[in-house]
């Protein structure tokens, strides 16, 4: 089996009004397994990702418990002074993850 490189999954998102996430729902690894899934507010998920963490999006495989087809990192983006969380640079004036369902 492969060793895992990333230390959780963001499987949903909810933006505010104003474009910036609102929170996040992931499951996060715990040595070899993963958790049920835990509810994440912006500020926390940057905090996380500072600390080293490593945030992938992704979806939960079925019937696989801790098995995850992920796709991309999840990144801080800093400009002007303000700190966004991306999957990728083409969008720079507010938070976006790509390809992760809207809730």
């Amino acid at each position: 089996m492969a060793k895992i490189k990333y230390d959780a999954v963001v499987q949903a998102v909810h933006y505010r009004p104003d474009g910036n996430i609102n929170w996040v729902r992931s499951f996060q690894r715990r040595g070899p397994i993963f958790t049920d899934y835990v509810i994440l507010d912006r500020e926390e998920l940057i905090d996380e990702i500072k600390s080293g963490k490593r945030y992938m999006t992704g979806t939960r495989t079925e019937y696989l418990a801790g098995t995850f087809e992920v796709d991309k990192p999840v990144r801080i983006f800093q400009t002007n002074g303000n700190e966004f969380l991306v999957t990728n640079e083409s969008r720079k004036e507010r938070d976006y993850l790509e390809g992760v369902p809207v809730i």
